[in-house]
């Protein structure tokens, strides 16, 4: 098994492992939507490896069988992040026949490395029931907030 960060050669298995993520998080969606991500995935991986997002992957004979992706984000500082950078963990995701082997536990390692070396606040992220007991592991942390999460979804105006 290799493990390293993916470059902007690894666009096409990036866009691979990502519908495959999507395909299994997600209970109800549309070949339409699929077609659509498919379509913008490659333009955003294009713009943004090695800029602002950052995807740790495992080999196996040439072929990418699992992937965790970081999106940094930079804001104006404030005591809850005092650099102001933060990472988002996306899209963890092992491939069936290579589940319950340490490789996802690898790569959250790598991801978390070198999220300190690009000295992040903290990385956050949204659990399945599945990856919960790894992240739980691994050191993450259910966060509780005064604050209650919003979204105004701009998608679905018309």
């Amino acid at each position: 098994m290799i493990y390293r960060m993916a470059d902007k050669n690894d666009i096409d298995e990036l866009v691979r492992m990502r519908i495959a993520y999507i395909n299994e998080d997600y209970e109800e969606i549309s070949e339409e939507q699929i077609l659509q991500i498919q379509k913008a995935l490659p333009d955003y991986f294009e713009n943004h490896t090695g800029v602002d997002f950052f995807a740790f992957v495992a080999e196996d004979s040439g072929k990418m069988v699992s992937c965790a992706m970081l999106v940094v984000t930079e804001k104006p500082a404030n005591p809850s992040f005092i650099t102001g950078k933060t990472g988002t963990v996306l899209n963890v995701y092992t491939e069936k026949s290579y589940r319950r082997k340490g490789i996802a536990t690898i790569i959250l390692n790598n991801l978390i490395e070198y999220s300190k070396a690009l000295g992040l606040d903290f990385i956050e992220l949204k659990a399945t029931k599945e990856g919960y007991p790894l992240y739980k592991k691994l050191g993450f942390e259910e966060q509780h907030s005064t604050y209650t999460p919003m979204k105004f979804n701009l998608s679905n105006q018309t």
